[in-house]
């Protein structure tokens, strides 16, 4: 390790975990027998995909949207996803009465499009992947006064 605090620790999942409880479905841990005997190993597989977005994703976007203060919740929030992080965003901003925006790239899926905002949020297409898409959100982020919501890509012990 290079001495810097890791980004994720143990205590920040372990609150998540509290945070989330009873808004996300609680997905089995099931034995895969074709995995193990090719692997040579005991996997097991995580049926996130029994999610009502039918992904992970969904926990961390509920886990920042309950980080919101008042004034942030009222303002909004944006993210840039060219799917499942959306569609999670979409979906819990939506009940929890937060208005959403995602930044998707124009050559995103038509169905990830749809779903998201079938789920609720107001979708903008731009950039030619997901660097320049991410740029302008920010960009938006700024200009109105929108939170960014995403979660961390890398947790480290």
């Amino acid at each position: 390790m290079s001495g810097r605090e890791p980004a994720v620790t143990l205590a920040d999942v372990r609150a998540a975990a509290t945070a989330i409880a009873g808004q996300v479905a609680i997905t089995p841990c099931v034995r895969s027998e074709t995995l193990s005997r090719i692997t040579g190993a005991e996997v097991f597989l995580k049926l996130e995909n029994l999610q009502f977005t039918s992904s992970f994703k969904e926990r961390g976007a509920l886990n920042r949207l309950l980080a919101l203060n008042p004034t942030e919740r009222a303002a909004g929030v944006i993210a840039m996803s060219a799917g499942n992080h959306a569609q999670g965003v979409a979906y819990h901003a939506r009940r929890l009465g937060i208005p959403a925006t995602v930044v998707m790239p124009r050559a995103t899926p038509f169905v990830k499009v749809e779903n998201t905002k079938v789920l609720g949020a107001t979708v903008i297409l731009e950039g030619t992947d997901v660097e320049s898409a991410a740029e302008h959100a920010q960009a938006l982020a700024a200009r109105h006064g929108l939170t960014f919501s995403s979660i961390p890509m890398t947790i480290r012990r």
